[in-house]
């Protein structure tokens, strides 16, 4: 690419540890789950808190470490860099079932030597019925039964490992140390009054976190030793010197505070992985690092003690370090997580508390290394305001013509009102950060899952509810009979049908998503997490029981484009103008459109009908009117944590479904809009493929007629152009007109894009050794095109281009 050296080059040993980690083979690591258990083995009559806390301090004594001979940073996640270490305390059961499958799948593979294979096998006896999953099941009320044997819900992410999506109070961190938390966490237990019901659980939350503080400084000290030990037989004077310095800072941090600017980002990486090792949660963000950083790099640059290009190369040694985190997923959840994606998001830019342009030197700095290292992780995301750095946004478009779906800009002017329109405190709100995809939260005082909760299939359950309530996928009843299509008398007794479907279907996801939560609260509390969130050492409390300052979820819901596109094509076609009968259209959905008179049916929805992101008022109403219901029914649904000390613990609308467009279009029969059965739905609030033929405006003008503000979970919008688009001075321009009136006159949320060409992606696919770099945005993250399966890849190759 033409600007491939507008940001310069790694340095030569970052360029050569980032081609060592890209051609590492992920394989699934046993080491963590037979330390786990061994430590599970001897606790059984402790708390379950206690249990976790000494669980996460057995594996940091005796894990494998190591230090990267061309790394500045120590820490790693598994005996290998990018291998995925098993949590057998969540589940073992689709590990076992796909122990010899995982190097056989079509994408996200990952290999397993004989030994671990065996290692896996013996400790399974001691888990079988012992995991959060099998407890979580056995929680669940028949109620819900049909919805977890369908997989409707798509619960796998919230049972097979921790919860995450947070990021935790790094400035806080900083500053003080582990060795504040551990003061804080013993004057809150000598204030204790014991004769208080509820200081049972606060007793043990606060042993718990003093065990987990000191194991996290014996582990760190480990490093210290393993850096001084190698400096002994280094040859090269420099390398030497830094593994001495490495040595030193390891020895301090993140136990002390920090003191430089070279501190702060081992100190933060260390914090980064260790929650990684305790829980594997994905959406583990670093929230804003351009702002509670600044301080350490400015006096650093000050004083000599660091010069900008040492900093430039430490961060980006940070990221190619990111990328050696792994999740082992299961088959059916790598379908909405395709990629193997872990979504931890670096967020730059915005406000600050003073409602000023935030846009700092780290800022420039953060996007040059993100630039330069060119990798799916950190997941970077700009916050965008009226008042943005011109430079700045100059910088960011610059990024993106460089093709790896970065940054993605998230929108101020509508999310810090919103966030203050639910209770959030004004300075709080102006310091949110993306976290994971285009979800957002405020770090260090957010509980989990600000997103990511159940999946609602709108295309599914409209075809559910035109069939009586039974689910045409897998012939189950999901709700109660509202009607039956064929027989319904007009389009409004459809939609009243919709709107009674939708909100059973919202409890039932709310019973699912709350008896899910309980489980994991009882038996599997993150210590280290919820210490490192504020305020869970004041109020004593894990972040599951309410410990955070704030705490929203939501849900996420998939297929909104198609559902806007069918309810316009039932409407206009069927009971406005009869060209279609009830009969045809619904003949035609069960036979998809195979038969020469079905296919005359799907050609006319097809063509007959306008498609949602061509600001036609007459279909993107039918889009508002349609998530309406959801949107009223799940304000009436409290969290678990609910009036048990945060601020909200209630649920909110959200469209980041990852790539679940594809794994719930593999579920869903076909459409009212002419989509075939199986197919991808479209992804986030995205219009459906080739569906969009008005240009970007107007797929923004579309967009922005849903209801943001009550959107908060996220409204992810993927547009993709061609780099020979953005190759022009003057369309870069037009780039950053749209996205000033899109963000300012529009108030849009959320925009991220692909800049590749359908042919390179097509070439891609058919020679993958000659695209071994190729990363493509694949929702609200992005991806190495290579790692997706056949499926996920021909849904991106599928996205419209646009033009400016």
């Amino acid at each position: 690419m033409e600007n491939v050296e507008h940001f310069g080059s790694l340095t030569k040993r970052m360029r050569a540890f980032r081609e060592e980690v890209l051609d590492e083979r992920p394989f699934v690591d046993a080491e963590r789950a037979v330390l786990c258990t061994e430590s599970y083995r001897k606790t059984t009559n402790l708390p379950p808190v206690m249990r976790r806390a000494l669980s996460l301090a057995h594996i940091l004594d005796n894990m494998s470490i190591y230090i990267e001979d061309k790394s500045l940073l120590a820490g790693n996640q598994a005996t290998k860099n990018c291998n995925a270490p098993v949590f057998p305390e969540y589940t073992l059961g689709f590990v076992l079932d796909e122990l010899d499958k995982f190097d056989k799948r079509d994408g996200d593979v990952f290999y397993v030597t004989d030994e671990d294979k065996a290692r896996i096998r013996e400790i399974a006896p001691f888990w079988e019925n012992n995991t959060l999953r099998d407890r979580g099941m056995a929680l669940l009320p028949d109620e819900v039964s049909v919805f977890m044997e369908t997989g409707v819900f798509g619960m796998e992410g919230k049972l097979n490992a921790g919860d995450a999506h947070l990021a935790i109070n790094h400035a806080r961190m900083l500053r003080e140390g582990l060795r504040g938390y551990e003061e804080r966490t013993r004057a809150a237990m000598e204030a204790l009054d014991l004769t208080r019901p509820e200081a049972v659980d606060q007793l043990a939350f606060y042993r718990s976190v003093l065990v987990v503080i000191a194991a996290v400084h014996r582990w760190t000290r480990r490093y210290a030793t393993l850096a001084l030990e190698l400096a002994a037989t280094e040859a090269d004077a420099s390398r030497k010197a830094e593994l001495e310095r490495m040595a030193a800072i390891c020895e301090k941090v993140p136990f002390e505070p920090a003191g430089s600017f070279r501190e702060a980002v081992q100190a933060v990486w260390f914090s980064q992985v260790l929650l990684q090792i305790e829980s594997n949660g994905h959406s583990l963000s670093y929230g804003r690092f351009d702002q509670y950083m600044l301080p350490y790099y400015q006096a650093d640059i000050a004083s000599g003690a660091i010069t900008r290009d040492e900093a430039l190369e430490l961060l980006c040694n940070l990221w190619i370090k990111s990328l050696t985190v792994q999740k082992i997923r299961s088959q059916s959840h790598t379908l909405s997580s395709a990629g193997s994606p872990m979504y931890q998001n670096v967020t730059i830019g915005g406000q600050d508390a003073r409602h000023e342009d935030a846009v700092n030197e780290l800022s420039f700095l953060v996007l040059q290394s993100v630039a330069q290292t060119r990798l799916t992780q950190p997941n970077l995301t700009v916050r965008y305001h009226a008042n943005i750095d011109k430079r700045f946004l100059d910088e960011c478009v610059e990024v993106m013509r460089l093709g790896f779906g970065m940054p993605a800009l998230n929108n101020d002017e509508v999310i810090i009102p919103s966030f203050i329109n639910w209770g959030v405190a004004e300075e709080d709100a102006y310091n949110y950060s993306a976290i994971g995809c285009v979800e957002t939260a405020v770090p260090g005082k957010w509980g989990y899952r600000c997103t990511g909760m159940s999946y609602l299939n709108f295309p599914r359950l409209l075809l559910c509810c035109m069939n009586g309530g039974v689910d045409l996928t897998s012939g189950r009843r999901f709700t109660k009979d509202y009607g039956h299509f064929t027989q319904m008398g007009s389009y409004e007794e459809l939609t009243e049908a919709w709107d009674k479907t939708i909100r059973e279907m919202t409890r039932y996801s709310v019973i699912v998503e709350n008896f899910i939560d309980k489980a994991s609260e009882r038996d599997v509390p993150d210590v280290l997490c919820s210490a490192l969130t504020d305020d869970c050492i004041a109020r004593g409390k894990t972040i599951k029981e309410g410990g955070a300052v704030y705490d929203f979820i939501s849900g996420l819901q998939v297929g909104i484009a198609n559902m806007a596109d069918s309810l316009a094509a039932i409407k206009k076609l069927v009971f406005e103008e009869g060209r279609i009968s009830q009969q045809q259209l619904w003949d035609a959905l069960l036979d998809d459109f195979q038969s020469p008179e079905s296919q005359r049916v799907q050609q006319l929805l097809i063509e007959g009908a306008p498609k949602y992101g061509n600001d036609i008022d007459y279909v993107d109403r039918l889009a508002v009117e349609c998530y309406e219901p959801y949107i009223q029914e799940i304000e009436h649904y409290p969290s678990t944590r609910h009036d048990r000390g945060p601020i909200g613990g209630i649920r909110y609308a959200g469209t980041s479904s990852i790539s679940a467009n594809v794994g719930q279009g593999m579920g869903t029969m076909a459409t009212p809009d002419g989509r075939h059965a199986h197919e991808p739905l479209a992804e986030g609030c995205s219009p459906a493929h080739n569906c969009d033929k008005q240009g970007p405006t107007a797929v923004f003008k579309s967009i922005t007629k849903l209801p943001t503000e009550k959107i908060t979970g996220g409204v992810l919008l993927n547009q993709k152009v061609t780099p020979m688009m953005l190759s022009r001075e003057e369309n870069r321009q037009k780039l950053e007109l749209m996205l000033k009136t899109y963000f300012n006159r529009l108030h849009g949320y959320h925009v991220q894009f692909n800049v590749v060409s359908r042919d390179t992606l097509v070439d891609a696919q058919k020679h993958p050794e000659q695209h071994k770099d190729l990363i493509v945005r694949v929702a609200g993250y992005s991806a190495f095109f290579n790692a997706l399966s056949k499926a996920t890849q021909d849904d991106i190759i599928g996205r419209t281009e646009q033009t400016i």
